[in-house]
């Protein structure tokens, strides 16, 4: 069967800003002739974090990494909602010029991201990756927001401190905390089911194991046994590997796994 994405132009590698409404942000793009990979990345995480998957994979690849608005070199904007985010990866693919299918690979908040743009593109995704995110579940109530507001409220005063270090976005402790109680209702089983049951395209997840950042106990394990009703429902989507490392660590100990995921995708859709 011929492949869905024959290898394109060779493409010189670049590095710079990629103007975006009210803001401009910071982009890398390896180049060559490979099957791009376009890399999402967690809430307040930066584009390096991808450095480990990317070198697993190689040179026979096109890598795509940016970060997102007031994120690592980007700048701040006026808007930090989702759907803002999920149309940041159209402008960097038109202003990339990207024209073959990518595969999305996104962790964390940067899994929403993947499953929403892939969902949203039947016809313009290869395939994706999802790397300990995107699982329905109903666990943002009231009392969860209220935890959110406090947690970023005691972290108000070290946030300024992080920020020269890339440890922290330019975001107020407000708009942080918003952006996670926005994520906590594109979580619900309501709101995400129906977004992983539209996709046609393989799909596979990389699932961490123990605690998130402000997560208790087993809170984060059955957040994960939310993907498990998807699973039964929709055949493009499985899981790839469940791995020892927690939420925050599985890019940095797990990265074999994640580069592996890719290699899978890149084969179903080969045969798809």
């Amino acid at each position: 069967m011929t492949s869905p994405n024959p290898a394109g132009p060779t493409i010189a590698p670049w590095t710079g800003m990629v103007a975006i409404d009210d803001t401009e942000l910071a982009v890398t793009d390896t180049g060559g002739s490979g099957i791009p990979v376009i890399y999402l990345n967690g809430q307040f995480a930066t584009q390096g974090y991808w450095r480990r998957v990317i070198a697993d994979l190689g040179p026979g690849y096109r890598h795509i990494t940016f970060d997102e608005r007031a994120r690592g070199k980007s700048k701040k904007s006026g808007d930090y909602s989702f759907d803002t985010c999920v149309r940041d990866i159209d402008a960097i693919l038109a202003a990339r010029g990207v024209t073959e299918k990518p595969i999305l690979v996104g962790w964390s908040y940067g899994a929403y991201l993947g499953a929403h743009w892939t969902s949203r593109n039947p016809d313009g995704a290869l395939g994706a990756v999802l790397v300990d995110g995107a699982f329905p579940y109903d666990w943002l109530d009231e009392a969860m927001e209220l935890r959110i507001r406090k947690l970023f409220k005691r972290l108000s005063w070290v946030l300024p401190l992080a920020r020269p270090t890339g440890l922290a976005p330019r975001l107020t402790a407000h708009q942080q905390a918003e952006s996670n109680i926005e994520l906590g209702k594109l979580s619900s089983v309501a709101a995400l089911g129906p977004v992983l049951d539209a996709i046609t395209v393989p799909v596979r997840y990389v699932v961490a194991s123990g605690t998130s950042f402000g997560s208790r106990g087993d809170e984060q394990e059955k957040i994960r046994a939310g993907l498990d009703a998807v699973l039964d429902r929709n055949p493009h989507i499985a899981i790839s590997a469940k791995v020892a490392s927690n939420h925050g660590a599985i890019l940095r100990k797990d990265f074999r796994a994640i580069a592996d995921a890719v290699r899978e995708v890149e084969t179903l859709a080969s045969t798809h």
